[in-house]
């Protein structure tokens, strides 16, 4: 019997597929986003030197007591506005956006809107 590969494990392999062209720089670092069933996390990460320069996620505190489930799109558009204000401080203001092979729509689509409100550009 053959079975139908799983949507992660395709999501993986197109994630493997991108990885190979998208690449962080100190001036310009990757914007990582990373999704589950109840959280998304976002991260800005510089390949070059492999440290993680700011990260925000639907757990902490202050997005938590602002919405009333934390894996939905009004959620999304939080962790957005807060990577993005985070980034800004750093002095980062242009990243290149990793979506993880997750599709353009939804939750990622919000987040990376949230970032742009906040003054990222990519």
């Amino acid at each position: 019997m053959i079975t139908k590969p799983s949507s992660n494990f395709k999501r993986k392999k197109r994630h493997r597929r991108v990885r190979k062209k998208v690449f962080g720089t100190p001036e310009r670092p990757r914007l990582n986003v990373y999704r589950s069933l109840n959280n998304i996390y976002a991260q800005i990460i510089d390949d070059v030197n492999g440290i993680t320069l700011a990260a925000a996620s639907s757990l902490e505190k202050n997005i938590k007591d602002k919405v009333s489930h934390t894996g939905n799109k009004e959620a999304a558009r939080l962790v957005g506005t807060l990577i993005g204000q985070k980034a800004k401080e750093k002095g980062i203001e242009k990243v290149v956006f990793d979506r993880s092979g997750y599709i353009y729509h939804g939750r990622i689509k919000e987040l990376a809107e949230g970032a742009r409100e906040a003054g990222l550009e990519f």
